[in-house]
């Protein structure tokens, strides 16, 4: 059965658009060719990146060596001023995707929030596969809030964020610091757009939305497949949060998911489920967009709607 809504009119002239230009899915591609084809993709449908901010690339050590994190700050701050943090992971399936590809979105709510953003280039699949990002996810975290003196950033006002693969990743990370033997940072704050929760998918959104938008279910296998080594690792919890023995004590956590989106049920899901564990939860659904439309608000109005929210909702935790 299709979604009940239709599409947003934007987000649909968005794929007539690619169709048009012979676009092709990215698992119709090798890695590296689906990398430069996601980088290019996005370009054209973002926002004009605010200039108010100063970046600066930093080196978080991890496992294989070192993570690049790249640093935003307000430029209206003094550059000792103490921030809350904003920890984000970019999407794009485990295999693409990139601190450039969501350099907008870190740089919007950079200033909305009025935070510090720190977006991590974790190891990609197939290359490195599974546990390598969420590996480098966690490594990256921990870092940044040991050096919290050094960055100018308050250790106890930290979120984790991210869409998609990069979603999924904070949700792992939330967990595993959670569970640490000595768990640093406390979050305080998780948002996660059409995350991925259960990789093994198979809920009705992955029938009713299998093919004909952003995010197609021969795409997700691609990812999965490049990502996971083996299917017993589908239900570690590290690759899908939903399978976590418990959710109970988790920070505070925002949703956000799109109606025509495989992943949609599973962010409603894990939304449920977080709930039921006594964790304070929203979950919003736009129900007439698509897979990715949080980064394309330069040609999709409602894009832009679903980026203040999710800054509003942040610095209500990180003020």
């Amino acid at each position: 059965m299709p979604p009940m809504f239709q599409l947003n009119p934007q987000a649909q002239a968005v794929l007539d658009r690619a169709r048009a230009q012979g676009a092709k899915p990215l698992s119709s591609m090798p890695p590296v060719a689906a990398r430069a084809a996601y980088r290019a993709g996005r370009l054209p449908t973002q926002p004009v990146p605010p200039v108010e901010v100063v970046c600066r690339e930093l080196a978080a050590p991890g496992a294989a060596g070192l993570i690049p994190v790249r640093e935003y700050r307000p430029s209206a701050c003094a550059p000792a001023e103490i921030l809350p943090a904003l920890v984000f992971f970019h999407g794009g399936g485990w295999v693409v995707g990139d601190r450039d590809t969501h350099d907008v979105l870190c740089r919007i709510w950079c200033l909305q929030v009025r935070c510090a953003v720190f977006s991590v280039d974790y190891r990609l699949a197939p290359e490195h596969r599974f546990p390598a990002a969420f590996e480098d996810a966690c490594a990256a975290t921990q870092w940044l809030a040991q050096q919290a003196s050094k960055l100018s950033i308050d250790a106890g006002r930290m979120a984790v964020g991210g869409d998609s693969a990069g979603a999924n990743l904070a949700a792992a990370v939330a967990l595993a610091l959670r569970d640490g033997d000595a768990p640093q940072p406390r979050l305080v704050a998780q948002m996660l757009a059409y995350p991925v929760t259960d990789v093994c998918g198979g809920t009705a959104s992955y029938r009713e939305c299998a093919e004909g938008y952003v995010l197609s279910e021969a795409d997700m296998h691609y990812f999965r497949t490049h990502y996971l080594a083996d299917t017993a690792e589908y239900v570690d919890w590290r690759a899908s949060p939903l399978r976590a023995a418990s959710l109970a004590d988790l920070p505070a956590t925002l949703i956000l998911a799109a109606g025509f989106d495989p992943l949609r049920d599973e962010g409603r899901l894990y939304a449920d489920s977080l709930s039921a564990a006594g964790n304070a939860v929203q979950y919003v659904c736009f129900e007439r967009q698509m897979h990715g439309f949080l980064g394309m608000g330069g040609v999709i109005e409602e894009a832009n709607t679903a980026v203040r929210l999710c800054g509003d909702w942040l610095r209500t935790y990180l003020r």
